[in-house]
């Protein structure tokens, strides 16, 4: 259980803070006209590509007590993020960036500057801007993006093991957890604990596909 719990712990935590941290990425990227524009882009989707393995080494590398990350955490009294949780937090942000931006991104441009200039000629702020209109008409992309985020945090493998290891109560979520029962030849616990990812992912999944076809259909 306490793999479970740590796992949703995980997730949830991963999902807030890209919501937090994603959505100015995705407007900015929306909005701008930057040359700069396609190298973020770039920076923000490199997890897609990239194997976790790799991923996680680097990070790895530059949070640890040699890399410039590890360095500053020693500075500032953290000690070093490698095999902890907040260390395992920093690494699924970073992995699961994209999936959070893009679709968040894809409802900004999808929106067009129609909304937010008639939001201007009416002397609206931007928070009041942002808040009134734009979230309303991107809250389709949110709730995907948010959906997508923490699903993809709850089945993530490689870069956990890398970053975080394999400690009990600390850092073991749910997709070491099975790798464990894999090894010791724990074929039931295994059973259990995937066959409970497969019915998750098909949940999440048709969840979402439920209300963004119910929302294309209010929409017509």
């Amino acid at each position: 259980m306490s793999a479970i719990k740590l796992t949703l712990e995980l997730a949830s935590l991963t999902t807030i803070l890209l919501l937090l941290i994603g959505t100015p990425i995705a407007w900015w990227l929306a909005r701008t006209r930057s040359p700069f524009k396609g190298l973020i882009g770039a920076v923000v989707a490199l997890p897609l590509v990239l194997p976790p393995t790799v991923l996680g080494f680097y990070m790895l590398v530059v949070m640890g007590p040699q890399g410039p990350i590890g360095y500053l955490t020693q500075m500032l009294g953290i000690g070093i993020l490698p095999f902890t949780f907040p260390g395992l937090l920093v690494a699924s942000v970073i992995y699961t960036m994209p999936f959070v931006v893009q679709p968040v991104q894809n409802a900004f441009e999808a929106m067009g500057e129609r909304p937010v200039e008639a939001a201007a000629t009416l002397r609206a702020g931007p928070w009041d801007t942002f808040f009134s209109v734009i979230l309303p008409l991107a809250k389709p992309g949110f709730l995907t993006a948010a959906v997508l985020g923490f699903a993809h945090t709850v089945g993530e493998f490689g870069i956990v093991l890398m970053i975080g290891g394999n400690i009990p109560d600390k850092t073991r979520v749910v997709s070491v957890q099975i790798y464990d029962h894999v090894e010791a030849m724990e074929y039931t616990q295994a059973h259990w604990l995937s066959g409970g990812m497969v019915f998750f992912a098909f949940l999440v999944l048709f969840a979402l596909y439920t209300f963004n076809n119910s929302a294309k259909g209010r929409g017509r």
